[in-house]
Formats: structure tokens, C-alpha cells, sequence
């Protein structure tokens, strides 16, 4: 099946089986490898990215789904070759631990960005609960989204 989407402002045409997750076409044929593979269940949430800016996860999104579709990944934060505002935000609350975690969380408080730009404590929460992290409690996670909330606002941007 041929497809045709945008990742990380990039089109991209490939020939892949309609079945075959984005998780794979990211990870085998772009070599964006940010996207890990966790539980493959949509459970754990290691593999989210932006797909038309809100998050999914990747594992369950088939390749014959993406079509016309703009997908974001970890890789495609970044600005000018540095870390974006959130990756940043992340390294200096101490928000990275072993780091399996760190890009889906980074996706899914990216997709909370996007729509809701000063979120409440709760808000980040839901948003994270998707995505599992064995290393911490999650303070620093947090604090890390609430600090980057606060500098792309007075950025004036999401």
C-alpha cells in the first residue's frame, strides 16, 4: 500500500503493508527510533508521538490510517538542533530517569500543550496516565510540564 504523511514536517512516500503499525514504519523505515516499543497494547504509552497534533500511540495506528495525517515524534521537537522547551524542561527537573519513558511522556504532554496551554496539576496527570514510568513517582514529571507550560507561554507559544 502506498502512503503519504507529514513527520516532523517532512513528506514522506512509502510503499508498506496497510497493517503495519506507525510504531514499525517509524522505527524500520525512517529510523526515527525516539518511539520505543513497550507493551504493544496501547497500555503503557512508551511509543506515543503527535498524530494532526494530539497524542496516540503508535502501536496502535496502522500504516493504512496515516494518509493526509501529520505525525510528530520525539525527534521532531527539537529546534535548530537543540532540545525543544519540554526535552529541556525534562533534563533540568530531573524528569529523566532511565529514559525508556522520557519520549512518550515528552508526546503526551506535547499533545496537552497543544490544546490546553496552563494546565492544572490535575490536567497534567490525566494526560500523562496513559504513559507508565517505572523509575519515579512522577513529581518531577510533572513539575517539568508545568515549567514548560510556563516558558512557551511566555513565548507566547503551545
Amino acid at each position: 500500500m502506498r502512503i503519504e504523511f507529514i513527520v516532523n514536517g517532512k513528506t514522506e512516500r512509502l510503499d508498506v503493508p496497510g497493517g503495519k503499525r506507525l510504531l514499525d514504519v517509524l522505527r524500520e523505515d525512517l529510523h526515527l527510533t525516539g518511539a520505543k516499543e513497550g507493551c504493544g497494547e496501547g497500555e503503557c504509552g512508551a511509543c506515543t508521538v503527535l498524530m494532526d497534533g494530539e497524542a496516540v500511540h503508535s502501536c496502535m495506528v496502522l500504516a493504512g490510517q496515516l494518509t493526509g495525517h501529520t505525525v510528530t515524534t520525539i525527534e521532531g521537537l527539537e529546534q535548530d538542533g537543540r532540545l525543544g522547551v519540554l526535552q529541556n524542561a525534562f533534563v533540568e527537573q530531573g524528569a529523566v530517569q532511565c529514559g525508556y519513558c522520557t519520549p512518550g511522556m515528552i508526546m503526551s504532554a506535547a499533545g496537552l500543550l497543544n490544546r490546553t496551554p496552563d494546565p492544572t496539576e490535575e490536567e497534567i496527570r490525566v494526560a500523562l496516565s496513559g504513559n507508565i514510568c517505572r523509575c519515579s513517582g512522577y513529581v518531577q514529571i510533572v513539575a517539568a510540564v508545568k515549567a514548560a507550560a510556563e516558558i512557551l507561554r511566555q513565548e507566547g507559544k503551545r
